[in-house]
Protein backbone atom coordinates (compact mmCIF):
# COMPACT_ATOMS: atom_id res chain seq x y z
CA UNK A 1 0.00 0.00 0.00
CA UNK A 2 1.09 3.15 -0.76
CA UNK A 3 2.79 5.71 2.14
CA UNK A 4 0.39 8.92 2.32
CA UNK A 5 0.71 12.34 3.79
CA UNK A 6 -1.45 13.08 6.86
CA UNK A 7 -4.27 15.73 6.34
CA UNK A 8 -3.64 17.18 9.75
CA UNK A 9 0.35 17.23 10.14
CA UNK A 10 1.24 16.60 7.19
CA UNK A 11 3.50 14.06 7.71
CA UNK A 12 4.10 10.53 5.60
CA UNK A 13 2.39 7.28 7.00
CA UNK A 14 1.69 4.17 6.11
CA UNK A 15 -2.38 3.54 5.77
CA UNK A 16 -3.67 0.33 7.67
CA UNK A 17 -4.83 -2.46 5.59
CA UNK A 18 -8.27 -2.25 7.00
CA UNK A 19 -8.84 1.39 5.96
CA UNK A 20 -7.11 1.95 2.67
CA UNK A 21 -8.61 5.33 2.32
CA UNK A 22 -7.45 6.40 5.91
CA UNK A 23 -6.25 10.23 5.47
CA UNK A 24 -4.92 10.86 9.34
CA UNK A 25 -2.30 9.25 10.80
CA UNK A 26 -2.58 7.68 14.23
CA UNK A 27 -1.48 10.30 16.34
CA UNK A 28 -4.01 11.66 18.72
CA UNK A 29 -3.74 15.24 17.66
CA UNK A 30 -4.05 14.09 14.07
CA UNK A 31 -7.36 12.00 15.02
CA UNK A 32 -8.39 14.37 17.31
CA UNK A 33 -8.40 16.79 14.69
CA UNK A 34 -10.53 14.17 12.11
CA UNK A 35 -13.15 13.55 14.49
CA UNK A 36 -13.35 17.67 15.06
CA UNK A 37 -13.46 18.00 10.97
CA UNK A 38 -16.16 15.48 10.96
CA UNK A 39 -18.51 16.78 13.39
CA UNK A 40 -18.22 20.27 12.25
CA UNK A 41 -19.20 18.92 8.69
CA UNK A 42 -22.25 17.05 9.65
CA UNK A 43 -23.59 20.01 12.08
CA UNK A 44 -23.11 21.54 8.44
CA UNK A 45 -24.49 19.10 6.07
CA UNK A 46 -27.25 16.87 8.29
CA UNK A 47 -30.21 18.71 9.80
CA UNK A 48 -30.94 15.57 11.96
CA UNK A 49 -27.40 15.91 14.03
CA UNK A 50 -27.86 19.49 14.46
CA UNK A 51 -30.94 19.52 16.07
CA UNK A 52 -29.67 16.21 18.36
CA UNK A 53 -26.89 18.37 18.92
CA UNK A 54 -29.00 21.36 19.77
CA UNK A 55 -31.46 19.41 22.25
CA UNK A 56 -27.75 17.63 24.23
CA UNK A 57 -26.75 20.82 24.88
CA UNK A 58 -30.15 22.54 26.39
CA UNK A 59 -30.74 19.32 27.89
CA UNK A 60 -26.95 19.79 29.12
CA UNK A 61 -27.60 23.63 30.24
CA UNK A 62 -30.89 22.92 32.40
CA UNK A 63 -28.77 20.36 34.49
CA UNK A 64 -26.22 22.42 34.80
CA UNK A 65 -27.84 25.76 35.58
CA UNK A 66 -25.02 27.49 37.38
CA UNK A 67 -22.05 25.72 35.64
CA UNK A 68 -20.98 29.30 34.30
CA UNK A 69 -21.42 31.15 37.25
CA UNK A 70 -19.64 28.70 38.96
CA UNK A 71 -16.77 28.63 36.63
CA UNK A 72 -16.52 32.38 36.79
CA UNK A 73 -16.12 32.48 39.95
CA UNK A 74 -13.72 29.70 40.19
CA UNK A 75 -11.04 30.72 37.04
CA UNK A 76 -11.25 34.89 38.45
CA UNK A 77 -8.17 34.88 35.32
CA UNK A 78 -10.25 33.45 32.52
CA UNK A 79 -13.39 36.15 34.18
CA UNK A 80 -10.42 38.88 33.49
CA UNK A 81 -9.52 38.13 30.68
CA UNK A 82 -12.78 37.33 28.53
CA UNK A 83 -14.13 40.48 30.40
CA UNK A 84 -11.25 42.34 28.86
CA UNK A 85 -11.27 40.75 25.53
CA UNK A 86 -15.12 41.13 25.19
CA UNK A 87 -14.32 45.21 25.86
CA UNK A 88 -11.94 45.08 23.04
CA UNK A 89 -14.52 43.27 20.96
CA UNK A 90 -17.31 45.95 21.36
CA UNK A 91 -15.31 48.42 20.69
CA UNK A 92 -13.86 46.95 16.94
CA UNK A 93 -17.61 46.55 16.37
CA UNK A 94 -18.55 50.24 17.33
CA UNK A 95 -15.77 51.38 15.10
CA UNK A 96 -15.73 48.88 12.09
CA UNK A 97 -19.16 49.97 10.67
CA UNK A 98 -18.13 50.93 7.42
CA UNK A 99 -18.58 48.32 4.99
CA UNK A 100 -19.57 45.59 6.87
CA UNK A 101 -22.41 42.80 5.57
CA UNK A 102 -25.82 44.81 6.40
CA UNK A 103 -24.48 47.55 7.73
CA UNK A 104 -26.09 49.84 6.34
CA UNK A 105 -29.57 51.60 7.86
CA UNK A 106 -30.38 54.64 6.14
CA UNK A 107 -31.42 57.84 8.15
CA UNK A 108 -34.03 58.84 5.78
CA UNK A 109 -35.96 55.93 3.57
CA UNK A 110 -35.89 56.19 -0.24
CA UNK A 111 -39.31 57.33 -1.45
CA UNK A 112 -40.42 54.84 -4.50
CA UNK A 113 -39.29 55.91 -7.43
CA UNK A 114 -37.14 54.70 -10.16
CA UNK A 115 -32.97 55.11 -9.27
CA UNK A 116 -29.86 54.60 -10.64
CA UNK A 117 -27.17 52.99 -8.66
CA UNK A 118 -23.68 53.22 -10.18
CA UNK A 119 -20.52 51.61 -8.84
CA UNK A 120 -18.06 53.88 -6.75
CA UNK A 121 -14.51 52.00 -7.26
CA UNK A 122 -12.67 55.17 -5.96
CA UNK A 123 -12.95 53.73 -2.77
CA UNK A 124 -11.04 50.98 -0.38
CA UNK A 125 -13.16 50.68 2.97
CA UNK A 126 -15.43 48.11 2.00
CA UNK A 127 -14.91 44.09 3.05
CA UNK A 128 -15.21 41.33 1.09
CA UNK A 129 -17.70 41.62 -1.87
CA UNK A 130 -19.24 44.91 -0.75
CA UNK A 131 -20.15 46.86 -3.06
CA UNK A 132 -20.01 51.14 -3.17
CA UNK A 133 -22.93 52.93 -4.73
CA UNK A 134 -23.96 56.14 -5.79
CA UNK A 135 -27.61 56.62 -5.51
CA UNK A 136 -29.23 59.15 -8.36
CA UNK A 137 -32.96 59.76 -8.54
CA UNK A 138 -34.46 59.47 -12.36
CA UNK A 139 -38.20 59.45 -11.60
CA UNK A 140 -39.66 59.47 -8.01
CA UNK A 141 -43.32 59.17 -6.38
CA UNK A 142 -42.30 62.33 -4.15
CA UNK A 143 -44.56 63.98 -1.70
CA UNK A 144 -44.62 67.15 -1.08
Amino acid sequence: MAIKQCLACGQSFQPRQQVPLQTYCSAPSCQQHRKRQWRLNKLKTDPDYQENQQRAQQSWIERNPDYWHQYRESHPKYADRNRTLQRTRNTKAKINRIGNMDASTPAKLLPSGIYRLSLVTETNIAKMDVWTLEITVHACECRP
